[in-house]
């Protein structure tokens, strides 16, 4: 009779020391997942971290090196077309110029043809068809830019000096307004031909862009809309392009910074001239192209001043370009809120 309770009381004892066990071992685990939850925090914190320090001291080492150059020329170093290394008299505005004006002729010519691309390869073509041409434009993206600039010397420049520039010179440039920039000697090398390389070095990025964004439009919302009798066509304008609107932009932009900045290709086509001209069939200079050619031949502190001036006038350009995409993505956004 007495034995019962006392095996009982010794039950009883065995399971409220496995309950400490158990409560001391979740408090171990949680305390293990705290320590490696906070050791996460930090490193990722780090690396977050380290980026910004990076772009900090790329900012902080263009301005230092840049000092001298807005020192001795003021802001007029940003609107002087004067670039003269002898007599150590140098402006931006050639530099600048041709880096916009190359960029968006880029812009204009790739922005359609990858927009059809990814409509194409997203909308249109056979299945079997597809991956190999998703395959043949992402291998586009991976080409070197040196290659694109060589073909665009040695293939591109001769053929559109001697059979396409002549053309677009007796139509387009007989025309009022826009005549003047399709006149002058068709040497095949140029502004023109430095945007179109760009525009051929960029259509794989945006188009690679706009097709991943265009798979992600759920199939029900298209079928919808293939059920209420749309044509292929309105089913990208009304149902594709809105729901994929911040996607698009992303891959124009980015389009748009490989342009900006894109140094050998250009530095290869652009004809690498210190002048400004009406016509883009004329020779220039862009940044990336002046860096490319006269870092390492700079002598005098002034011109390596100046250099490092045009690379932060070309870090300040593709700041403001993405800024400004950025605050356009979010004014869209607004919009489809209020609406």
């Amino acid at each position: 009779m007495n034995a019962h309770p006392a095996l009982a009381a010794d039950e009883a004892g065995q399971a409220a020391l496995q309950e400490d066990a158990r409560n001391v071992a979740l408090r171990n685990t949680m305390r293990v997942q705290r320590i490696q939850d906070f050791i996460f925090h930090k490193v990722t914190l780090l690396f977050a971290l380290s980026v910004l320090v990076v772009l900090v001291g790329i900012i902080v080492s263009l301005a230092i090196g840049a000092a001298p150059a807005f020192h001795a020329f003021g802001a007029s170093f940003l609107v002087t077309n004067e670039w003269d290394p002898v007599n150590d008299k140098f402006g931006a505005l050639i530099a600048i110029t041709g880096t916009l004006v190359t960029s968006v002729i880029a812009l204009l010519v790739a922005f359609p043809i990858s927009f059809g691309i990814a409509l194409f390869l997203t909308e249109i073509c056979p299945v079997w068809l597809r991956r190999p041409m998703g395959m043949a434009v992402e291998l586009l993206a991976g080409v070197p830019s040196i290659i694109y600039g060589m073909w665009g010397l040695f293939v591109f420049a001769p053929l559109f000096g001697d059979y396409v520039q002549p053309l677009l010179k007796h139509t387009l440039g007989v025309l009022p307004f826009i005549g003047p920039f399709f006149q002058g000697p068709t040497m095949g090398l140029g502004l023109l031909t430095a945007g179109l390389i760009l525009a051929v070095m960029i259509i794989p990025f945006i188009a690679s862009v706009m097709r991943d964004v265009f798979e992600i439009v759920p199939a029900v919302l298209k079928e919808s809309a293939y059920g209420l009798g749309c044509t292929k066509w309105e089913v990208v304008r009304k149902i594709v392009l809105p729901y994929t609107r911040a996607g698009v932009v992303g891959g124009v932009m980015l389009g748009l910074g490989r342009a900006l900045g894109e140094t050998m290709a250009v530095t290869f086509v652009i004809g690498n001239a210190n002048d400004i001209a009406l016509s883009l069939f004329a020779p220039g200079n862009s940044i990336s192209s002046t860096l490319a050619n006269e870092f390492a031949e700079a002598s005098s502190p002034l011109h390596v001043s100046s250099l490092f001036a045009l690379g932060l006038i070309l870090f300040a350009i593709t700041f403001i370009v993405l800024s400004a995409a950025k605050l356009m993505l979010v004014g869209m956004a607004r919009q489809e809120g209020v609406k």
